[in-house]
């Protein structure tokens, strides 16, 4: 098992997103638990670069679809066009035929375009005219997101934000690591230059780890309070689902993996909670309160095992 590189697969990480550490954890943890990562803030903080260096230290075959107002469904999925040589209908794939699509600025694309993305992430494969066809192994949307008072923006739909196992947010540098963005003139070029410190064997063996991790009786209590939690009504309008909590469980996993544990803690649940569960849920009117910070006070109020 490479559990061996996913230090160095951090360190690596860490080089091109300065200052960071727990956000480039979190996206280690959502790609090795399967999940698609949606990374949402203003523009100009190191989205589309820390998406890049992701892809490159996978060692992933990767495309980057730029999203526009004007962008097509076909335009992801590819079409059938008619070829004179041959007299036939020849299909010519979309960028969705990849390993990793970096899906850039998802939410300045119209909500038909954004629906196009769904199946693919849920299902693993598209249709197009009418013929089912399956994406490679593995399969990862890395998506970034600019926030919804920004012009030109479609908010997601709840169906298709369901389907990221996490959101996180950048924020803005720290005066030491802006110093060092100003002196390197960036680090964008640094990301397409990293070595892969992974293959997708070796991606498939450590996400064969993550589900191995023990979860014991108490901790699956654990996280069952947190959803009964949720769907109590005083925190959030609508409660989480149970495929919320797997996912949930699966973050948790992968974060144990990475701390190099056999099993979870109360500990892995709550580091990977908010940013698992806060874009699935929306506060009561009455809190006062962004998703994040209701969870984190949910958090806060449900005993440990």
């Amino acid at each position: 098992m490479p559990a061996h590189t996913i230090p160095s697969l951090l360190q690596q990480l860490n080089t091109v997103v300065v200052g960071k550490k727990q956000q480039v954890r979190d996206c280690v943890t959502c790609l090795l638990a399967g999940g698609h990562l949606l990374i949402e803030d203003v523009p100009g903080v190191g989205k589309t670069t820390l998406a890049h260096a992701l892809a490159h230290s996978f060692g992933l075959r990767f495309a980057r679809v730029q999203f526009t107002s004007d962008l097509m469904p076909s335009d992801l999925t590819g079409v059938s066009i008619f070829e004179q040589a041959s007299q036939e209908f020849v299909f010519h794939p979309g960028p969705v035929f990849t390993q990793i699509l970096l899906a850039d600025e998802i939410n300045r694309a119209s909500p038909k375009t954004q629906s196009a993305l769904l199946e693919a992430m849920e299902e693993k494969q598209v249709s197009v005219e009418g013929q089912t066809r399956p994406l490679p192994e593995p399969f990862f949307v890395i998506a970034t997101q600019n926030p919804q008072e920004q012009l030109g923006t479609y908010p997601l739909p709840e169906s298709q934000l369901d389907r990221f196992l996490m959101r996180i947010s950048l924020g803005y540098p720290s005066r030491e690591a802006e110093l060092q963005l100003l002196q390197d003139n960036g680090h964008r070029r640094m990301a397409d230059q990293l070595q892969p410190q992974l293959t997708a064997d070796g991606l498939a063996r450590l996400q064969a780890a993550v589900l191995q991790v023990h979860a014991a009786m108490p901790l699956l209590h654990y996280v069952q309070d947190l959803l009964e939690a949720s769907r109590s009504g005083q925190w959030f309008v609508q409660g989480l689902s149970p495929r919320a909590g797997i996912a949930l469980l699966r973050a948790a996993k992968a974060h144990a993996l990475i701390a190099g544990r056999d099993y979870v803690a109360p500990d892995d649940v709550q580091a990977v909670f908010v940013q698992t569960m806060a874009h699935r849920l929306q506060p009561v009117a009455q809190a006062g309160r962004g998703s994040r910070e209701q969870c984190q006070a949910m958090l806060a109020a449900t005993p440990l095992p």
